[in-house]
């Protein structure tokens, strides 16, 4: 049963009744039931940790997914989609940690691994619930029953399995690297990790003066930003092509050697050889390469490790560069990556050595740094700098601000620290990940191109150790001195070597088992401390989802590589780069084949989101405020999809509401009220229609209906290309064809004012572009377009229960009509050009004109205007149309003039050179720069936008009276503005009409009402009077009333009266009267509610809205839900559909304000533009009484409008007034 559309929606309100109507009907599974036996589309979720709730990034990339997955069940596909989380790892440690204060290692053995490890399992899902309520509440439908964890043991074991693939491959190798360290999390970091976090921070940079061995006089002056390395000073480096200087320091004879290149950054140059500080002067003595430095010996800086006697010497290497430093770089090779290679390459220090690495896990100094013994590093670079300026060992100290990377968990800086690590081999396999990389497809692309390619050709071998211990443990299984190690790559190949049943993979069910060694004499091997990088078992879930190799063998490789997946650009380093290695290690090939990546959501000022900022709206309550469906639209709508930033505003979401969904819900509620009201006359007739095979015979729905297959086929072709964000543009454009064009210039056909079978045409052809509509825009907005499902099935007659079961419709190309199309292009661009001119010469649309003259370019271009000729004279208002291909004819030619604005401050001594040659171009060359956009003047590309093209008049002064111009994409059109008195009476006429039937909606008055219509000037004397004797009859025959043009008797029935001045009559008012029969709603009683009749003036209501006269209730039950005046607003704008801005003026001309608010009631107010500017009369405040209907119930009085605005009658049935009732007073 076809059910009325209310005027106004809630749209969350709605989405919630739709997501209840969804767990009604299990939609979702039984969307799955339904796809069982299509070919798979295969898709990997990405899981998010659930140690914190969803932001707008993860509503993003969920939105994403959704509208992707949902496309492809709805073009034939079955799609899995399975939800997983993220379960192991930092985020849960280090929560665990920050709780129980655990500073480190030693804190949680004393606790216990097992208990620790219990802590974590307890608190990993502890945001799950409001995970799946936020999931499920933006409309996306995904399998939260069927998930998948990365601590499920089947999970855990096929990571087993893939990391022993690599060591079966010899992919894997145990070594000691500098890696980024948290001291935090007393973990290292892979590199992918530590570049997700850099920070702007001020660190100390310091240069230090290094004494030679050899001369008490000489030293190296050596730059640095992190001072806590200096006590683990093992050597200095230089570059050996570059060229060196000796300084020498005046006052002490001290002399210095630093890069020449560089002196200049710390030293004034005063001559060639000169430089100076405010207290001191230096001389160069001598120039030299820095490989003549190799050698070179110097006193250690601390005597901690001065016993290294092959340290402490000048080494040589091309990293060393000149920009920035003194040239002469400090080498600590357990702190530094290039230290350490560096160190190696010159026997410095061997791999196989104690590591000079006095900082323990949690980053302080421990012996044999005494001076500094217990301090943590960063804090301590104070204290160094102290000690080393009373030593006399610093030649200055500054500051620096540059980018240093942070712990992504906990907020700490890191630190470079060697340490003993489990590897995967990667650098090996750069060709391999490269050509992985270029079968796959990304959007955008430059991502895959650019930043990802840069990433993989820069690929380092993957620390995928973590010295934790909530992760799956790193399979090995190793005697004392790692000579004899067994991978194991099962729980049953582990059960059967260690002879124990096994039902859990985590620390404490299998660090106390042990593997028999080889050799009897051997003590058995156990597992080495560690567990994985949770990146690597998040880079492993195409396996491990599904228990990939154990179970699920033919369905993984069936469905591997996936189709599709989707992340933020912050996972080109940690998801899609997981993703590949392993995949490429294992397969040698992409595990993906398509890929959408999103870039960054940040708050409005540009800043990253902060709760503790609040710089950014709860996800949750914008959604309570505007729905899931308006949130999803303006992501996809964003540059984020193109991997660009966006800055978040609220507003933008209210602006979808606006500007897409409620034009889009009108045209909606239009059809459905017209079918109802030719139903309520034709009783016998029945609309039913088929989208996929309705015919149309009219221009406009052969207009619209190709329109509407080519967004069709406009939105296929996007879609399998992923561009998601090019759609929605497309929809908002043709939604403006619908309501703008379609249904304005189709009203009396959609209303029955033609004839039956035009009327069953056109509401046919509509109810058929809005079935199209939904289904294309489902993957989209799935609540509305389940709302209007529901309704619009009833002429479609589908079997589908839901819109998101029904196929996607394929584009009708037959009726795709590019000829109509651009006729009607060509008709808008006239019509366009003829309400600027209107608009320009201030000449009212009702004002008829005599003539326009339609110029175009092409007799193609002339013959399609043939058919669409009578809409041009509808919307343009004239008494006849010239089309001609002669612009000459009419005496008319192209003019250009400079936009000095523009092109002044550009051009500066050559403008007035250029302008002046702009102003005398010919007309080719102005048609030139018109196709081209731009012209060379001068050696100057001068642009279409910096300069202005118009019409002239080169012949007969008289036109140029006569005729006002426009023109645009090679459309001229003149309009004949010179009005004579009859065309001036004619608009008055039409005016005077337009009074009328605006009273008649404010009465509440329907066509089928019996009415008199009395009018009369105030002055019998004026023009006006005259005008209403001798239109007396055009207005009778276009008002279909008996019009008398005196004051009614006193003894008819007034409906309404109202004093009205009329545009174009300055001297004079007219009095309108209605009387006699009908529902005189002024005869009704007051509502027992305070209420306020709001007028609108200078505002345009919305196309489902027949009334400029309307009622808001100021509270409901009496004396209850008291209205303030920001919701006042908001209501006006919902109950006339208007978007833009608003104005509330009282009789007494003030702007309404909450305190003015507080004592009005019962009595007319007025809506006005808010910029525009309006002389109130007294005669525009009259107040009507709408149908209502008071209720009570306990004590309590309220009110139900029975019509609202004035003529939009509701027709409530007695179900629907008791539910109404009841949520009056509940």
């Amino acid at each position: 049963m076809l059910e009325t559309v209310q005027e106004k929606i809630n749209f969350p309100e709605e989405e919630e009744k739709i997501l209840k109507f969804w767990n009604e009907i299990n939609a979702f599974v039984e969307a799955q039931k339904l796809s069982k036996g299509r070919p798979a589309y295969s898709f990997y979720d990405g899981p998010p940790f659930a140690t914190g709730l969803p932001h707008y990034g993860h509503i993003l990339a969920g939105t994403i997914k959704d509208i992707v997955t949902r496309y492809a069940y709805q073009n034939g596909f079955h799609v899995e989609r399975r939800f997983g989380w993220d379960c192991h790892g930092l985020p849960v440690e280090y929560e665990i940690d920050k709780r129980n204060g655990f500073k480190g290692p030693e804190d949680i053995e004393k606790l216990g691994v097992a208990n620790y490890n219990k802590l974590c399992r307890d608190i990993v899902m502890q945001y799950s619930q409001q995970w799946e309520f936020i999931v499920n509440r933006i409309g996306r439908w995904i399998d939260f029953r069927n998930d998948y964890k990365t601590m499920y043991p089947s999970f855990m074991e096929s990571v087993w399995w893939a990391f022993s693939e690599l060591w079966n491959k010899g992919l894997v190798y145990r070594g000691v690297k500098v890696m980024p360290y948290s001291t935090a999390c007393c973990t290292p970091l892979s590199n992918f990790e530590s570049g997700q976090n850099y920070k702007d921070v001020i660190d100390p940079a310091v240069v230090v003066k290094f004494r030679s061995v050899h001369d008490p006089n000489l030293y190296f002056l050596a730059w640095t930003t992190t001072p806590w390395t200096l006590p683990s000073n093992l050597a200095l480096c230089v570059n050996p092509s570059m060229i060196y200087v000796k300084l020498k320091e005046q006052s002490t004879d001290h002399v210095y050697i630093m890069m020449e290149s560089r002196i200049e950054s710390f030293l004034k140059k005063d001559s060639e050889t000169s430089y100076s500080t405010r207290t001191e002067t230096y001389e160069v003595i001598e120039k030299f390469k820095g490989e003549t430095l190799y050698g070179l010996k110097y006193i250690p800086l601390f005597p901690y490790f001065q016993d290294l006697t092959k340290c402490f010497m000048v080494l040589t290497d091309n990293y060393v560069t000149s920009e920035s430093g003194t040239g002469v770089v400090h080498q600590a090779p357990y702190f530094g990556e290039d230290d350490l290679r560096i160190c190696l390459q010159y026997g410095l220090v061997t791999k196989d050595q104690e590591p000079v690495c006095p900082v323990n896990s949690v980053g302080h100094f421990v012996a044999p740094v005494t001076h500094f013994e217990g301090k943590y590093v960063k804090d301590a670079d104070k204290d160094i700098l102290k000690h080393l300026k009373n030593e006399n060992k610093i030649f200055s100290v500054g500051n620096v601000n540059h980018k240093y990377p942070f712990c992504w968990r906990s907020e700490t800086p890191l630190i470079y620290r060697a340490i003993p690590s489990w590897f995967i081999r990667v650098e090996h396999m750069t060709k391999n990940l490269l050509e992985a990389n270029d079968s796959t497809y990304w959007v955008p692309e430059f991502v895959k191109e650019k930043r990802f390619a840069n990433w993989l050709r820069d690929a380092r071998d993957w620390a995928i150790s973590r010295n934790r211990y909530w992760g799956t443990p790193i399979p090995l299984w190793v005697s004392e001195d790692f000579k004899e190690i067994v991978c194991v790559g099962s729980i049953a190949e582990l059960e059967r070597l260690t002879g124990t049943k096994v039902t859990d993979l985590h620390k404490e069910s299998v660090d106390h088992l042990t593997i028999p060694s080889r050799n009897p004499k051997n003590p058995p091997l156990r597992r080495v401390p560690e567990v994985f990088d949770c990146w690597f078992e998040s880079g492993s879930m195409p396996y491990a989802q599904i228990h990939y190799p154990f179970e699920n063998y033919n369905q993984f490789h069936q469905q591997f590589p996936a189709d599709f997946i989707a992340e933020g650009i912050d996972q080109t380093r940690g998801w899609f780069y997981t993703l590949l290695v392993v995949s490429t290690a294992l397969f040698n090939k992409a595990p993906f084949k398509n890929l959408i990546v999103n870039g960054l959501v940040l708050a409005s000022d540009g800043q990253k989101m902060s709760k503790s900022k609040k710089n950014f709206p709860d996800p949750m309550e914008l959604i309570n405020k505007y729905g899931a469906d308006a949130l999803r639209l303006y992501l996809i709508d964003s540059p984020v999809v193109r991997a660009d930033k966006l800055r978040f505003r609220e507003e933008g979401v209210r602006d979808v509401l606006k500007n897409v969904f409620l034009p889009w819900y009108n045209a909606y509620r239009f059809f459905v009220q017209n079918v109802e009201i030719m139903n309520s006359v034709h009783k016998d007739i029945t609309l039913i229609f088929d989208d996929e095979k309705f015919s149309p015979i009219n221009l406009m729905d052969k207009w619209i209906l190709s329109c509407l297959q080519s967004l069709n086929v406009f939105v296929r072709k996007e879609m399998a290309a992923y561009r998601l964000y090019t759609v929605v543009p497309r929809l908002v454009k043709f939604i403006d064809d619908l309501t703008n064009w379609y249904v304005r210039m189709n009203r009396k056909r959609l209303k029955g004012d033609t004839t039956l079978d035009d009327c069953k045409s056109a509401l046919s052809c509509l109810g058929c572009v809005l079935s199209t509509m939904i289904r294309l825009m489902a993957p989209f907005t799935p609540f509305l377009t389940e709302l209007m499902y529901k309704n619009l099935n009833v002429f479609t007659k589908r079997e589908e229960r839901s819109i998101h079961f029904v196929p996607m419709p394929q584009a009708r190309t037959e009726l795709i009509n590019e000829t109509i199309e651009n006729s009607v292009s060509v008709m808008q661009t006239v019509i366009d050009l003829g309400r600027v001119i209107r608009d320009r010469k201030t000449i009212p649309f009702k004002c008829p004109l005599k003539e326009a003259v339609v110029i175009l370019k092409t007799q193609k271009d002339l013959i399609s205007l043939i058919e669409p000729e009578r809409y041009i004279y509808e919307e343009l208002n004239v008494k006849t149309i010239t089309f001609s291909l002669d612009k000459d004819k009419y005496g008319l030619s192209l003019k250009v003039e400079p936009d000095h604005k523009t092109l002044g401050p550009r051009l500066k001594s050559k403008a007035k050179k250029i302008t002046d040659a702009i102003k005398v171009l010919t007309e080719s060359q102005i048609k030139d720069l018109q196709n081209n956009g731009q012209i060379v003047i001068e050696d100057e590309i001068i642009l279409i936008s910096e300069v202005n093209i118009s019409l002239k008049f080169s012949t007969d002064e008289c036109k140029k009276e006569i005729y006002e111009t426009n023109f645009a994409n090679d459309v001229l059109l003149l309009m004949d503005i010179s009005l004579d008195d009859s065309m001036k009476s004619e608009g008055i006429a039409r005016e005077i009409i337009s009074r009328v039937q605006k009273l008649r909606k404010k009465a509440g008055l329907v066509p089928t009402d019996e009415i008199d219509v009395y009018m009369l000037a105030e002055n019998l004397n004026s023009e006006l009077h005259k005008i209403i004797i001798s239109y007396k009859e055009f207005m009778e025959n276009l008002l279909k009333v008996k019009l008398y043009i005196e004051e009614p008797a006193k003894t008819k029935t007034m409906i309404i009266q109202d004093v009205q001045k009329v545009k174009g009559i300055e001297d004079c008012n007219i009095k309108i009267y209605i009387t006699k029969i009908g529902t005189a709603t002024n005869n009704l009683a007051q509502p027992s509610c305070r209420f306020l009749n709001i007028s609108l003036w200078g505002l345009q209501p919305g196309i489902n809205v027949n009334s400029t006269f309307g009622t808001i209730l100021l509270e409901n039950p009496v004396g209850e839900n008291l209205i303030k005046f920001e919701q006042l607003v908001e209501e006006v704008q919902n109950l006339f559909e208007i978007s833009e801005e608003i104005l509330l003026k009282t009789s007494d001309g003030k702007n309404l304000t909450q305190n003015l608010l507080k004592d009005l009631e019962n009595t007319t107010i007025i809506a006005v533009p808010k910029f525009a500017k309006f002389k109130l009369e007294e005669w525009m405040f009259s107040n009507i009484i709408p149908r209502h209907m008071n209720i009570k119930q306990d004590g309590r009085s309220g009110t139900i409008l029975l019509e609202n605005p004035i003529g939009n009658q509701f027709n409530f049935t007695t179900d629907q007034i008791s539910q109404i009732t009841a949520e009056i007073f509940r």
